[in-house]
This record gives C-alpha cells, structure tokens and sequence, in this order.
C-alpha cells in the first residue's frame, strides 16, 4: 500500500509542478484573508493585538479550507477516468484515496508555512514554549488530515468537479465563520454561541492560541464552558473521531462506486 500510495503522490505532485496556479490557489486566498481582516477589520477589533488573537483562527480557516483541494481532484479523477485506470491494475484501494490526501497535504503544508511568514510580516508572535509551538503545529496537521479525509468523502459522492466545487464550499463558509476564528465565540447571540463553542473550527483555533500564547483583545468577551476550558483536549477528539468515520466511508464508497 506503501508504495502505491508514494506513486500517486508523485503523480499528483507533477501536477501541480506542471500547472504551478494549483499552488498559488493554495497561498493566495488564505493570504487576502489575512489581510482583509488584520488591516480592514482589526483597525476596529483592537489593532495590533487582535492581529494575534486572528492567526490561529486564519491557521485554522487554512487548513480546513484545503480539504476542498482533496474533494475537487477526487471528483476530478473519478469524473476524468483516473480511477478506473487505476482500479484494472493490482494495487491497494486505498492508496489511490490516500496518495490524493497525501499530496494535497504537502501543499496544505507550503500553504501553512506561508501563513506563518505572513503572520510574522503583520506583527504576530509565538509567545508560548518552543514544545507548545511544535504542539500547536502538530495540531493543525492533524486537523488538515482530518479534514482531508472530510475532502474525500465529499469527493467520492460528489463524482464530478461542478458538484464537487458547489457541495465543498457550501458546508466550509458557515463552519468556519460560525466559529471563534475571526470573533470571540462568546460574542454571538443565543443558540449561534452554542453551535460556535462546540465548533471544532473553534476548539482548533483557542487551543493554537493557548499554545501559542496569543491573548484576546482585552474587549472581547472571554468564553467559558468545557470546550474553552479544554479545546486541545476536544480539537484531538474532533480529529481522532473524523478520521476513524471518514477513512473507512470513504474506501467503502470507493468500493460502492466501482462496483456500479
């Protein structure tokens, strides 16, 4: 399975050697939204120190965000005959789900690593431990991997790039947004406060910002509850859990589509 799956990943990585806009398309939205929020709404939400409460939740925004990298290329292959292709041959089902999310991992991982240049150009600061830091990085590898593996399930059941592209941003604007990424979680109205506490977009970010040591702007309402008060513990959940539904789904609908 192994070397099946390092054979597409290489695949897939000539391609985005090949068509160079795949890798820019990577960097430059999470880009603009650094700067729209630091420069256009962070003039309002506290200036310089809102600049590093908005990081973890941009991270966050980043690598979820990706995942629609994984379902656009599964759909794409399915609808292309790639995987049909591939299914004559004698290698592992999985490795052609698993060479996609790996590759779109690497580049979820140079898309990270630009936002971090970027946050130390707009003033943000690791605060925290040099171990909390490679934690908090950790985390958010985890979560891409996750999230990857949300991608592919979406893919597998979408089939082709239009529905891909329509049915993967639907679900990512609201989860994203209804979050702590941007505002404090606790600043939302009734039952949108719930549903962004319990947000794993939410638990993501607070438990990066405890890492990292980036404190809230001092007029932002702090949050309360279990998952604030045990966001790395719940973020892992989170993870753990997408991961052990969404690997074994997604090879099962695999499964189901080579069989129709």
């Amino acid at each position: 399975m192994f070397a099946d799956t390092a054979v597409l990943v290489e695949r897939n990585l000539i391609t985005v050697r090949r068509i160079p806009t795949l890798l820019l398309s990577a960097t430059v939205q999470p880009l603009m939204f650094v700067f729209l929020f630091a420069y256009v709404f962070g003039a309002t939400l506290g200036g310089g120190q809102y600049r590093e409460f908005l990081m973890a939740g941009i991270f966050a925004q980043t690598v979820l965000f990706n995942s629609a990298f994984t379902t656009v290329g599964l759909a794409n292959d399915l609808s292309a005959g790639l995987v049909d292709r591939l299914r004559s041959l004698p290698m592992s089902r999985l490795a052609v789900i698993a060479g996609r999310v790996t590759s779109d991992m690497v580049l979820g991982t140079v898309g990270l690593a630009v936002m971090v240049a970027c946050g130390f150009a707009i003033g943000w600061r690791i605060r925290g431990s040099t171990v909390d830091a490679v934690t908090a990085f950790a985390l958010l590898l985890l979560f891409a991997l996750a999230m990857a593996w949300v991608g592919a399930v979406t893919g597998l059941l979408a089939r082709n790039v239009e529905v891909a592209q329509s049915v993967g941003f639907l679900w990512m604007f609201p989860v994203t947004f209804l979050s702590s990424a941007f505002i404090s979680a606790a600043s939302l109205p009734g039952p949108l406060r719930a549903i962004a506490e319990w947000n794993p977009v939410t638990a993501v970010a607070t438990a990066c910002r405890d890492l990292f040591g980036n404190a809230s702007p001092p007029d932002f309402p702090v949050p309360a509850g279990w998952p604030a008060d045990h966001a790395l513990v719940y973020a892992l959940a989170w993870s753990g859990t997408l991961l052990v539904v969404c690997v074994p789904l997604s090879l099962w609908l695999y499964r189901r589509s080579a069989s129709r």
